[in-house]
């Protein structure tokens, strides 16, 4: 079973999941092995944010993209409009630990930020496996909260992040799951599993990435304020603390923002 989802499903939690997506496409999408696939499969699709990204990169790719939630594919419907996406994008509403779909039936697999939500990854895992032909790519991204770092020392945000991090295993989640994609896609049965820390490193190297990257961060952590004040898990003073320690970690100089994205890549 899916989780509560701790940033709701408003129009602004769709705009913003469709500019995280661009915002660290760097890094979740750098050399992703679809060159040869033509029909790939993404669980927990959304809105489409990475479906957009993906039919941009592999014109010859063919993507359906299933969810549980049938607002979140009108609006996915509705960002792949287009004529040079429509085509190509197939929506299916289903659940993740029971496919829709018929066994063999892709060449690709993607999952992007979904297995945090997930109270078992193991039947999602399993259902994948079921659906992708024999050696297949699979391409799994996945959030590992642990390591995040900020210069300088910013005890609100850090303090913030605590709290939503506890709030997202209280509805069941997990925010380290990242750290499992190995032992999960091995028990699901995959083979040849890679995995490789995608580390965001960004300081005054590149300070526009850097202020880009604090500003898409803010937005995630205050899109579930909403959830966290409601359970008293944070105050508003906290809130707004946050938001002033990352714009001043935006605009540096000698600032430093950490993160280790965790992907796993592995064949059918």
């Amino acid at each position: 079973m899916t989780t509560g989802y701790l940033h709701g499903y408003s129009d602004d939690e769709r705009a913003r999941l469709r500019m995280q997506a661009r915002v660290l496409s760097p890094w979740v999408h750098r050399d992703l092995p679809y060159a040869n696939s033509r029909h790939l499969l993404e669980v927990g699709c959304g809105s489409g944010a990475q479906l957009e990204l993906l039919l941009d990169a592999f014109p010859e790719l063919h993507v359906t993209g299933l969810d549980r939630a049938v607002d979140q594919l009108d609006a996915a419907r509705r960002n792949l409009a287009g004529p040079s996406h429509a085509a190509r994008a197939t929506l299916v509403h289903g659940a993740a630990e029971e496919l829709p779909l018929r066994g063999g039936e892709f060449d690709a697999a993607f999952l992007c930020w979904i297995l945090e939500h997930v109270v078992d990854p193991a039947p999602v895992l399993r259902e994948v496996f079921r659906v992708l032909a024999p050696g297949s790519p699979i391409v799994v991204s996945e959030v590992m909260n642990a390591t995040l770092y900020l210069q300088p020392s910013s005890p609100h945000v850090m303090r913030y992040w605590s709290a939503f991090n506890n709030m997202q295993i209280a509805l069941g989640g997990d925010p380290y799951v990242g750290a499992k994609l190995g032992h999960h896609l091995h028990h699901a049965g995959f083979r040849n599993i890679e995995l490789t820390p995608r580390g965001v490193i960004l300081d005054d190297r590149d300070p526009s990435a850097r202020a880009a990257l604090c500003a898409a961060c803010t937005d995630l952590l205050l899109s579930a304020a909403p959830a966290l004040l409601a359970a008293n898990r944070v105050t508003g003073a906290e809130i707004d603390a946050v938001g002033e320690e990352l714009d001043a970690i935006g605009r540096g100089p000698g600032s430093v923002f950490f993160y280790v994205i965790m992907q796993a890549r592995a064949a059918r």
